[in-house]
């Protein structure tokens, strides 16, 4: 297993890897010490190449390290795929089996500054699509990634929706569970939205250069007031589905409990209106 980091570069091409060759097993590298940093592994034995980012890595850096993955598959002829680690919670098996993983050598060498061509338009960027994936697919993909330490997810906007979770009670046979789920507030008016109500922190997720969804997450420990809504939302309208016509009837006819409590206040009310005129 050999390890890369991704490192910032002040000039063109701004990124280039730099071998790890320090620690025994990749435990040693992938720990609460790196967590604001970007790695690339390059497992022989399987033909991976994995891609983690810390949960405090920068936004340019992953960028960078996403570049540098397919720079590094190029370099191995193709035969390698690239994983995203972060797929992975801490916990997961997968991840544990990893971080046992020997450190040792291999083919892979660390891309350089001489291994980019001169200075082009980012073809990179441009092929990122922000076009509105399905919704249920979306929001399959986008529960495979496990939500980061000590942070509370508020929002998921997938194309123009926005989505908050809510505590929904299930009922299983005699036992109730509450489970979190997606609740929609609308589509998102035309123009521009600011979020300024907490400190938040955005995760994008992407599959095949299609964005899938942003998420918005709060800290754990974020004391600020609960959240109410001040964007513009348009709700979303439900003519289009079937409905039942007998709920419909049903809820134009006026319930018989409230025509008796009418009944009884114009009875009291008569009352009252009987001993007025008696004592005068």
């Amino acid at each position: 297993m050999q390890i890369f980091e991704v490192v910032e570069l002040l000039d063109f091409p701004y990124m280039e890897t730099r071998e790890v060759v320090q620690g025994q097993i990749v435990g040693d590298i992938l720990n609460d010490a790196s967590i604001d940093k970007v790695y690339l592994l390059v497992d022989h034995d399987t033909k991976r190449i994995w891609a983690y980012n810390g949960l405090k890595s920068s936004f340019k850096i992953q960028i960078y390290g996403g570049i540098l993955a397919g720079k590094l598959r190029q370099q191995m002829r193709l035969f390698y795929r690239v994983y995203p680690l972060n797929l992975y919670s801490k916990e997961d098996p997968e991840f544990q089996k990893l971080l046992e993983r020997q450190i040792g050598g291999g083919r892979a060498k660390p891309i350089e500054k001489k291994d980019f061509p001169e200075p082009t338009p980012d073809k990179y960027a441009e092929n990122i699509s922000v076009s509105n994936p399905n919704i249920n697919k979306a929001f399959e993909y986008i529960n495979q990634f496990p939500h980061p330490d000590e942070l509370i997810k508020r929002f998921t906007i997938i194309g123009g929706t926005i989505f908050t979770d809510e505590e929904v009670t299930e009922s299983f046979l005699k036992e109730e569970k509450t489970v979190l789920k997606p609740v929609k507030l609308g589509r998102l008016n035309n123009g521009f939205t600011f979020f300024q109500d907490h400190n938040y922190s955005t995760r994008v997720i992407i599959k095949e250069r299609n964005i899938q969804g942003i998420e918005l997450y709060i800290n754990k420990d974020d004391k600020s007031p609960t959240f109410k809504i001040e964007i513009p939302v348009i709700q979303e309208d439900k003519f289009r589905k079937p409905g039942s016509m007998k709920d419909l009837i049903k809820a134009f006819q006026i319930p018989k409990k409230i025509i008796e409590e009418k009944d009884k206040e114009k009875e009291e009310e008569n009352e009252k209106d009987i001993q007025n005129d008696s004592t005068d």
